[in-house]
């Protein structure tokens, strides 16, 4: 039921044992999600130097990859709602029957992933381009890329879980090192140093793949035979969890679905922008890693407002849970304004420092423009949509808004502006990003109403919670 209480202002800005609490979590966050997106500028400046074809195929076999990034992402950020609610209620033996259904489906998706990329490569980089040159580029980068599934899908969903109990700073030191080992093998195999073979965008693939395997055993070395506070060891993968399972699935389906319709959203704009033409593709592929950049701080707050959030209802405080929902998406708003600033003082030497023809270089100015007016309700969206909403147990909903905003009005938009009219840039853009400014409103009254409030119970549907 929703509230029917004026809510004052001084509900928006929260107080200063939520700030602690929030830049405790998000800094960390922020800091290893600025070195992830360090270690893709790398790559991508590195690849420029071989050109546009080289650089546009592994940004779209990167694709698939990031397909499966966001199912894990999903998967994760699934059990996280319920590790982090279990956690304020101090229910250890739930939380890791959490964990034990995550892995088990976590591998499930891993195994499907690799024999796909193994079995049919070519078929996969069609999906995205029809250039001869790209796919020829694409298949090398993704035999290269097959093991990384299993490395990728363990490390990012025990990293998630991690984070939901407040262990942010293993995760952090994890990619501080991997930065270093990327960047250095990558410059190793791609311009063949050190006496190694030059092997251009297999060198790049193969850096990559280094890294994974070291974030592997350094996150699940940890997390398995180190971390106190979960416990979680590898005698509780054979732990029986059919108590929680529907549970689990109530939850981490929606969520799933959700972000699996969002690397399929940004798959398919993809496939509109390798249509457009390389120079296009070559542009994204610029404008993706300051894209990344604006969007470091509101990854750490969307992750730690989720945290926060669970916590709190985890401990039965639900009004304060949706004070807290209004002060974190103020921030958001601040933040979105602040990396719009930001956008427009960098994308010119941004945009010169590639190695990349005029006119891929005159799409990214383009580009450019359209991100720094999206990052503003992309910050406010992304705080409700993966922090405050996700974290309340409201992922049905969500559910609905990926499929009715995305599929219906972006993609369409953005394949009508790119592919029928032949739009400019920025146009382009902002038709494929026009989901997020839709989000931003329907979720706004979500969170005003209250009904994102939801009961986890071990088994059942979980029930919205009267707000006082």
């Amino acid at each position: 039921m929703a509230t029917k209480e004026k809510i004052p202002l001084k509900a928006y800005l929260g107080d200063g044992e939520l700030y602690r609490r929030m830049f405790k979590i998000a800094i960390p966050i922020s800091l290893q999600q600025l070195i992830t997106v360090g270690i893709n500028l790398m790559d991508t400046i590195m690849l420029s130097s071989m050109g546009d074809a080289q650089l546009s195929a592994s940004a779209l076999a990167g694709q698939f990859i990031t397909l499966f990034q966001i199912c894990c992402m999903g998967i994760g950020m699934g059990a996280s709602v319920l590790t982090s609610r279990f956690w304020g209620m101090k229910d250890q033996d739930s939380l890791r029957k959490a964990v034990t259904i995550m892995l088990r489906f976590g591998l499930v998706f891993a195994t499907a992933f690799t024999l796909v990329t193994a079995a049919a490569p070519e078929w996969i980089m069609r999906i995205y381009t029809s250039d001869e040159a790209l796919i020829e580029n694409g298949i090398i980068y993704l035999r290269w890329m097959v093991p990384t599934y299993y490395c990728m899908g363990l490390a990012l969903t025990c990293t998630l879980v991690l984070r939901s109990v407040g262990q942010v700073r293993i995760p952090l030191v994890c990619s501080v090192i991997a930065f270093f080992v990327n960047v250095f093998f990558n410059w190793v195999f791609i311009f063949g140093k050190l006496g190694a073979p030059r092997m251009e965008i297999a060198g790049a693939a193969l850096g990559t793949l280094i890294a994974r395997i070291f974030e592997l055993c350094f996150i699940c070395g940890y997390f398995f035979f180190k971390d106190q506070r979960i416990a979680f060891r590898l005698r509780h993968f054979r732990t029986k969890c059919r108590d929680l399972v529907g549970e689990y699935f109530r939850i981490s389906i929606p969520v799933l679905i959700s972000d699996a319709l969002l690397a399929l959203g940004n798959n398919a704009v993809a496939m509109v922008m390798g249509r457009i033409g390389a120079a296009f593709v070559a542009a994204n592929s610029v404008t993706t890693v300051v894209q990344q950049l604006s969007s470091v701080l509101t990854t750490g707050i969307s992750t730690a407002s989720g945290i926060i959030t669970g916590h709190t209802m985890g401990q039965g405080d639900y009004a304060k849970a949706q004070r807290q929902g209004y002060t974190f998406l103020g921030m958001g708003f601040l933040i979105g304004c602040f990396a719009a600033v930001v956008i427009q003082l960098v994308r010119g030497p941004i945009v010169n420092y590639y190695q990349v023809t005029p006119e891929a270089k005159a799409i990214a100015k383009e580009l450019m423009d359209a991100i720094s007016i999206n990052v503003v309700f992309l910050a406010m969206n992304s705080i409700l949509t993966k922090g405050v909403l996700r974290a309340g147990g409201d992922t049905k909903f969500l559910m609905a808004g990926d499929i009715l905003f995305l599929w219906i009005a972006s993609i369409p938009l953005g394949a009508l502006a790119g592919l029928v009219f032949h739009w400019p840039a920025f146009w382009i853009y902002t038709m494929l990003k026009i989901d997020q400014i839709i989000k931003c409103v329907w979720c706004f009254f979500r969170l005003k109403s209250g009904k994102w409030l939801k009961k986890i119970n071990r088994a059942g549907e979980g029930s919205p919670v009267p707000v006082k």
